[in-house]
């Protein structure tokens, strides 16, 4: 059954197309209905029936012939080592580090944060806190102390899984004396640490709440599968919201397994065996779906990787892991291609590495540009599918389904919206746009199974952050269009929508434009305050590596462009030449931030920042043209 088929089959009747789909996981007592209503616009799935999250991604393989399967496959190249861990070594390691737990008292329904580098042990701590029915949050390791101590305090873990250090290109980063300030800081006080002591840098264990990893786990009964409710928590992931106060947004155990393993197949084309790789970090949302959950609920290989795109040693090291470990299907973020595109801007790289393994390379996180697609699908000779979701929808809402039927790709494109979605473009006023009109992306209500039910200890703020713009519907806070085909283009934030003289222009349209041009690797467009125009957007761009034209050249090339392909309407006359773009550490541009320190407004420095001198860089390019007054 094709696309079309499938989504007019889910259409007609959600209740039965998700029974249908439910029947792939493994029940301690089966859904007898998908979908509770619980008024006001909340919804659950399957909360009639019991699950364990870790015996559907663990204990069932090794019951059903696969424990002799690689599970989990860890490749560093910081350290120069590689690990194999098989489905039945996984059980092992898992239930002891969940007998751990449970001899520290921590029961299901506790919280437990985790805080860990790109090592096996940071999904086992994911597993062994869903085998006891305990939730967990994982904080992306190396966080600054104080917000750490923020998450601390919303979710009051019994317990912290932490390492002593985490390694980047040419350095050490040591997260003990993070913990212990963050641990300082919290109102809420921590029982108990188990430290996980790396040899690049061990730390000292606080006496009467530190335990080590391993003497942990020394004597302790390794802990069985704990059934729970479908509407249990599995866990609490923090995003970022726009007051500056996290987001916890949470995931129910049921509808998180059976929409990730229907995603396996259905978007990412593999079937159980195969080796998958996301290279992205377990404190994202593309970390718990796909480094942890998904790939090992649906029986596939997952890839545990420690290193950067570039530097680890060279803009060769994703082409080295997918040859070296057989990648069937290779999801990224579009800035890690933009890096390696920058750093190697020819491919050469990819020269020494047979990738015939290679089905497809799958794109999300931010907009994918046009010509990173292009540069990509040149270099690769595979596939490139964006696709695009969120933190809060934990999979992907608009994708091409390959493992259904592969749809004709339209650059710029993300496809069409999967089964369960109905995706609609909305004027300010909530009313229905039609084909190629920008407008508000937002999803008509209820979410499907796997999206967030509800924020951690904050209902109110979910509904007024997500469905009282648009009465009925999801906001989704990206801006867009669909066209006669049904293909949805994502244009930007809804906050990237600017206002130039009373034209809404896209800043990601605009920013398509400069990506185009042969010397620009990366660039970002930020709508700022104008006297005259209400706004006016400012272009910044990051050359190729090699590129020694004078800069004054490639601006008025790049306003030319925009003139020639936007129009005058676009108003833009400004672009500045820069080293580095600030983002976060999962490679969002901080746009929003670039606009009030142009704008010379107060701004809470983001707690996901990846580099904030990147900043201070980017203020003094700003006062070279009059903005970013003092």
């Amino acid at each position: 059954m094709g696309y079309r088929d499938t989504y007019a089959r889910w259409q007609a009747d959600p209740e039965a197309y998700w029974l249908e789909q439910a029947q792939a996981i493994d029940w301690d007592v089966a859904p007898t209905q998908a979908l509770f209503e619980r008024g006001n616009d909340m919804y659950e799935w399957y909360a009639d029936t019991r699950v364990n999250g870790c015996y559907n991604a663990v204990d069932r393989h090794v019951e059903q012939g696969r424990a002799d399967q690689v599970a989990i496959i860890h490749d560093s190249p910081i350290t120069g080592t590689q690990s194999k861990i098989t489905f039945a070594e996984l059980q092992s390691r898992v239930a002891n580090l969940a007998g751990a737990l449970v001899a520290q008292g921590v029961t299901k329904g506790d919280r437990v944060l985790i805080y860990m580098p790109m090592v096996p042990e940071a999904v086992e701590a994911m597993l062994a806190c869903a085998r006891i029915g305990a939730i967990h949050s994982v904080v992306f390791g190396g966080f600054a102390a104080n917000e750490l101590a923020v998450r601390i305090d919303d979710c009051t873990p019994k317990a912290i899984l932490a390492a002593s250090c985490g390694l980047e290109p040419g350095r050490v980063v040591p997260y003990k004396p993070l913990l212990d300030a963050a641990i300082d800081m919290a109102t809420h006080k921590i029982e108990t640490c188990i430290i996980l002591q790396r040899p690049q840098q061990t730390c000292s264990l606080v006496e009467g709440r530190d335990l080590d990893w391993h003497t942990a786990q020394d004597g302790v009964a390794p802990a069985d599968c704990v059934s729970v409710e479908g509407n249990h928590p599995a866990y609490i992931l923090y995003t970022s919201g726009t007051t500056g106060a996290p987001k916890g947004v949470v995931r129910h155990t049921a509808g998180h397994l059976v929409a990730l393993n229907w995603t396996m197949k259905n978007v990412y084309n593999v079937d159980p065996g195969d080796v998958f790789w996301a290279a992205s970090d377990v404190g994202w949302v593309v970390g718990h779906s796909y480094i942890c959950y998904a790939p090992l609920i649906h029986g596939n290989t997952t890839v545990v990787f420690e290193g950067k795109p570039i530097g680890t040693p060279d803009a060769g090291t994703f082409w080295r892991v997918i040859e070296e470990h057989n990648v069937r299907s290779f999801f990224t973020a579009p800035t890690a291609i933009r890096a390696v595109k920058r750093e190697d801007p020819k491919g050469e790289f990819r020269k020494k590495y047979d990738l015939s393994c290679l089905r497809a390379l799958y794109l999300a996180g931010e907009r994918a540009d046009p010509d990173t697609i292009e540069w990509a699908q040149d270099v690769l000779g595979t596939p490139v599918y964006d696709h695009w979701w969120q933190t809060e929808s934990g999979y992907a809402m608009v994708a091409n389904p390959t493992g259904l039927e592969t749809l004709p790709v339209k650059i710029g494109s993300p496809t069409v919206a999967m089964p369960g979605y109905d995706i609609r473009i909305l004027d300010e006023a909530g009313h229905e746009l039609p084909p190629g009109k920008l407008g508000a992306i937002a999803v008509k209500l209820p979410l499907p199974p796997g999206t967030l039910p509800t924020l951690w200890n904050a209902e109110d703020r979910f509904r007024k952050s997500y469905l009282t713009a648009f009465p009925g519907f999801y906001e989704t806070g990206d801006a867009g269009m669909i066209d006669e085909d049904g293909y949805l283009y994502i244009m930007a934030r809804t906050d990237d929508v600017i206002n130039v003289a009373g034209h809404r222009l896209s800043t990601g349209a605009m920013e398509e434009v400069l990506a185009g041009h042969p010397d620009v690797a990366e660039c970002a467009v930020v709508g700022v305050s104008d006297a005259l125009k209400g706004q006016a957007p400012i272009g910044f761009l990051c050359l190729s590596k090699g590129v020694d034209r004078p800069h004054a050249e490639i601006v008025a090339e790049c306003v030319k462009r925009m003139r020639d392909q936007i129009g005058p309407v676009a108003a833009f006359k400004l672009a500045l030449v820069v080293d580095r773009l600030p983002k976060t550490r999962s490679g969002k541009i901080l746009r929003a931030t670039m606009v009030k320190i142009a704008d010379s407004a107060p701004f809470k420095l983001p707690a996901t920042i990846d580099d904030p001198a990147i900043l201070d860089e980017i203020k003094l390019a700003l006062q070279s043209i009059g903005y970013a007054k003092e």
